[in-house]
């Protein structure tokens, strides 16, 4: 047993237990967004989305989205290459914090 149980995700839902109106809102929103084509289609919603899922480690969205994205077309390596996409966006948003990092080091003359 982990911590996720992926069955909860198929009880997705209930979270709007206590606030209906505003969990509606939501998947109203969320559908729009994600669940239809647009100037983007369905296959490369689903493809950035498993991106993001891996970049915001969700369990639940990795599951999701990997379905999604076979059912939508994508094929195995096409998902494979958003995640590194995903991943060295990652890492290059990372790396540049180390200017800071530079910036103090100038100002106590450790460089």
């Amino acid at each position: 047993m982990s911590y996720y149980d992926p069955s909860d995700l198929k009880r997705f839902a209930e979270v709007g237990k206590f606030s209906k109106e505003l969990m509606d809102k939501f998947f109203e929103y969320y559908n729009s967004a994600v669940g239809e084509d647009g100037a983007l289609t369905k296959r490369e919603k689903s493809l950035i989305a498993l991106a993001v899922a891996h970049t915001e480690q969700c369990p639940y969205c990795i599951d999701a989205y990997t379905t999604q994205c076979l059912e939508s077309g994508a094929d195995p390596e096409q998902m494979t290459e958003a995640v590194h996409v995903a991943a060295s966006m990652s890492a290059g948003i990372k790396l540049i914090h180390a200017l800071q990092m530079q910036n103090s080091l100038k100002k106590k003359g450790a460089l």
